[in-house]
């Protein structure tokens, strides 16, 4: 008999991906308000994550945020505050695999590095 994977929770995948996010050039975490984390790159924010008890994140899409919303409907929505400036809500639960996430994450950074006047951009990306 062979045992059943363990599924990954919404709280593991938050962890994976906020270490990830974390990881990229000069990016660091900060926690704004209280229950909510925020990676950034000088100052700027790339992707918000919700609490634990509602793990979601929030990533500039740009011109792609409609189109993620028709793909993932259950799963991605306009984010509260910043969704008139391109940035979507996205669930935790599974149904938008850890690689696309991850896709979604490098998109954004990408995205507000390339915003950075370039003296202030991370090395790796000059």
């Amino acid at each position: 008999m062979t045992a059943s994977p363990c599924p990954v929770t919404s709280a593991t995948r938050r962890s994976v991906l906020l270490a990830f996010a974390a990881a990229k050039p000069d990016a660091y975490v900060d926690e704004p308000w209280q229950g909510t984390v925020v990676c950034k790159v000088v100052g700027k924010m790339f992707v918000i994550f919700g609490s634990d008890d509602s793990p979601s994140m929030s990533v500039s899409c740009g011109p792609d945020a409609v189109e993620w919303r028709a793909r993932y409907p259950s799963s991605v929505a306009v984010a509260p505050y910043v969704g008139r400036y391109g940035w979507n809500s996205v669930l935790l639960d599974g149904h938008v695999p850890l690689e696309e996430l991850r896709e979604l994450i490098d998109a954004s950074y990408e995205r507000v590095v390339a915003k950075l006047p370039k003296s202030k951009r991370p090395s790796s990306s000059r």
